[in-house]
């Protein structure tokens, strides 16, 4: 299979959706790597090719801060996909580009009313557009739509009481007062702590204030805490309206480090822009690293049609791993590998319009190529 990929974002998530297509033994690609910085397009350029253990098909593309211009439309004519390593901020302006060009698209933003906007540009398109497809959203919500429907069908119900998805990106040690180190998007992460969640209780879809929930969870004998943030739960409210009665998703993170993250929101409360403000203190307090962690959590519970109480439940900690000749963070696979498993299964299959993450196969996602490779088979 051929295919032509146009990669809007070069950076760490791009480089691995980037490297991981060139490695591929199921999918032969022509990678356009798109970035508004020529230097950030060479860093994935030579990233790719030195990683790469065969040879690797790829060119760059300077992208405008806004639109498009010549080069982007001549590669994005020769493309069959673009794959939205972006801000969420450009998802729309993606979308509209490839509905334009009619190229399939795919992005990762946990963005909701960037996600709005981009349903709204793909209704009509002649082509697929698969929203929300990286880890959270994206791998956690099919694991959880494929533990409801092994839960559903072992215990011969069609309503639940509880679905709980939990994912963390976080690192290996994590010293006080934050107990937490960067290891994807500061922006990403104040954003999600600031918009409202997407819940669902009593069967009543409702939005709550971002990190209003916070728990305590241990997970293969490890303890974390959890909290409710933005975005993860991509369409699942609406998708599993009426069939499970409490549904959400939380951020998983080092006991101790909202408390932290409690404390210093409190010292910008009267902000006009309390997401940027809070980046900047997270940033001047908060180090970057490489050896991070991904952990994964979802559960399905309920009752079986004996009336006795069961629960499903599945989880995942990935480290970093080598694709090629390049170690790759465990953010950067766990994101990439859904993300290029979805552009396999669009290239396979004929979509059109708008697809969520409640209508992607299960079995078909994961058991695809991209997402054993990193996750490992879904039954072991």
């Amino acid at each position: 299979m051929n295919a032509n990929i146009f990669i809007a974002g070069s950076g760490g998530i791009g480089q691995a959706a980037g490297l991981i297509l060139s490695e591929s033994q199921v999918m032969q690609s022509s990678i356009y790597f798109g970035d508004i910085s020529q230097q950030v397009i060479d860093n994935a350029i030579d990233f790719v090719t030195q990683g790469c253990t065969g040879k690797a098909n790829l060119q760059g593309v300077l992208m405008p801060m806004e639109g498009s211009n010549e080069d982007m439309a001549a590669a994005l004519a020769k493309c069959d996909i673009i794959l939205d390593c972006l801000p969420g901020s450009q998802a729309p302006r993606m979308a509209a580009l490839a509905k334009q060009h009619h190229c399939h698209y795919a992005n990762l933003t946990e963005y909701v009313q960037e996600t709005k906007d981009v349903i709204a540009i793909s209704k009509d398109a002649d082509t697929a557009f698969v929203l929300q497809t990286g880890l959270a959203p994206g791998f956690i919500n099919i694991l959880a739509h494929k533990l409801y429907e092994e839960f559903c069908s072992d215990f011969g119900v069609d309503v639940v009481n509880s679905m709980h998805m939990k994912v963390g990106a976080i690192s290996k040690n994590a010293p006080s007062p934050h107990y937490y180190a960067f290891t994807w998007s500061p922006i990403g992460v104040a954003t999600e702590y600031l918009k409202d969640a997407e819940i669902v209780r009593n069967f009543k879809k409702k939005n709550v204030p971002a990190l209003s929930g916070l728990e305590r969870i241990i997970i293969d004998g490890d303890e974390y805490e959890d909290n409710f943030t933005s975005g993860g739960a991509a369409d699942f409210p609406d998708a599993f309206a009426g069939k499970v009665k409490d549904l959400d998703y939380k951020t998983l993170r080092y006991p101790g480090h909202y408390q932290w993250v409690k404390n210093t929101m409190s010292t910008i409360n009267n902000s006009e822009n309390r997401i940027k403000d809070l980046e900047n203190i997270m940033l001047q307090n908060i180090p970057s690293v490489e050896d991070d962690v991904v952990v994964v959590y979802a559960s399905v519970e309920g009752k079986d049609n004996l009336g006795r109480l069961r629960r499903k439940e599945k989880s995942y900690k990935i480290k970093p791993s080598f694709v090629g000749n390049k170690r790759l963070r465990a953010i950067q696979t766990t994101t990439a590998a859904p993300l290029c498993e979805v552009a396999y299964m669009l290239m396979k299959n004929k979509w059109k319009g708008t697809i969520l993450q409640s209508q992607l196969s299960t079995a078909e996602f994961l058991e695809g190529p991209f997402v054993t490779e990193i996750y490992g088979k879904y039954n072991c």
